[in-house]
């Protein structure tokens, strides 16, 4: 049997500038996305669809949620392997092509983890476990297009 987990969340548009959708450019794309005891989300569209880029967008937040899925289990994994990671950074990149119609979807996403580790020698196990890890991430399971690694590790 699956063990299975829930998430609630609520998207409130607070883009009404008076007249609702009366026009394409008459509203803000502006919204909150609320989860009970977090902090706010406050996002927008993309600025190429008239979005405030102050704010998180839905392309980026994919992103950020492939990019975190796969640095919360990467480091799982480490730890379980006996590498100790000193720091992650990952400068994640994704490509999304717009159709004619105005539709579009994401073709890739690609992860640049920069790991230091403790231990040079483990340096390679560390390289590896990030195919591991992309097999493990929920999120990169559910989508539908490539989502490479092109990871670095280095020593403190």
């Amino acid at each position: 049997m699956f063990k299975q987990h829930q998430y609630q969340l609520t998207t409130v548009w607070t883009g009404n500038n008076g007249t609702g959708t009366s026009d394409y450019r008459a509203y803000s794309r502006n919204h909150e996305v609320v989860m009970e005891g977090k902090a706010n989300i406050l996002g927008s569209s993309d600025p190429a669809f008239r979005g405030d880029k102050t704010r998180h967008n839905p392309e980026d937040l994919l992103v950020a949620s492939l990019s975190a899925c796969h640095m919360l289990w990467y480091l799982h994994l480490c730890a379980d392997a006996g590498i100790i990671v000193l720091e992650y950074e990952d400068h994640a990149t994704g490509v999304m092509e717009e159709t004619p119609d105005g539709s579009g979807h994401f073709t890739s996403v690609t992860l640049h983890p920069n790991v230091k580790v403790a231990d040079a020698t483990m340096i390679a196990v560390a390289n590896a476990l990030h195919a591991k890890a992309h097999e493990f991430c929920f999120i990169a399971r559910s989508v539908n297009f490539p989502v490479h690694h092109e990871p670095s590790a280095t020593h403190s």
